[in-house]
C-alpha cells in the first residue's frame, strides 16, 4: 500500500470509510492522488456505524466511558452529542440512553435542558 494511504488508513477508519486500490474506483470514490499520481480512493461507508464513531469521539473528548460520568459530564456528553447531529440518527435516544446507562426519558430530560 503507498504510504500516503497508509497515513489516511486512521482517518480512513475514523470516518467509517475504505481505501479503495486505484483499480478499483467507482464513480462515488474520492480520488486519492500523491505528486500527479492516483494511488487509490476513498469509499465512504455512510451512516452505518456512525452513533457509534460518534460515541467513541466524545469519550476521547471526556476521557472517560461514558456510563461512568457523573450526571452534570453526562449532560455534557448529550449536548455534544447533539451538536455533532447524533440526535438525527434513528433510535439515537434509546442507543445513547443505553450507553450513558440511563433511561430514555433522563436523554429526553438532558435534551429539553439545553433549551
Amino acid at each position: 500500500m503507498h504510504p500516503f494511504l497508509v497515513g489516511l488508513q486512521p482517518l480512513v477508519t475514523e470516518l467509517g470509510g475504505e481505501i479503495i486500490a486505484a483499480t478499483d474506483i467507482s464513480d462515488g470514490d474520492v480520488p486519492l492522488v500523491w505528486e500527479g499520481e492516483l494511488v487509490g480512493a476513498y469509499r465512504s461507508g455512510g451512516l452505518r456505524g456512525a452513533l457509534e464513531r460518534l460515541i467513541k469521539q466524545v469519550e476521547r473528548e471526556m476521557g472517560a466511558p461514558i456510563a461512568t460520568l457523573d450526571r452534570s459530564s453526562k449532560q455534557e456528553v448529550v449536548r455534544r452529542l447533539d451538536e455533532l447531529g447524533a440526535f438525527s440518527l434513528r433510535k439515537a435516544v434509546e442507543d445513547i440512553a443505553d450507553h450513558l446507562e440511563v433511561s430514555r426519558f433522563t436523554v429526553y430530560n438532558y435534551l429539553n435542558s439545553q433549551i
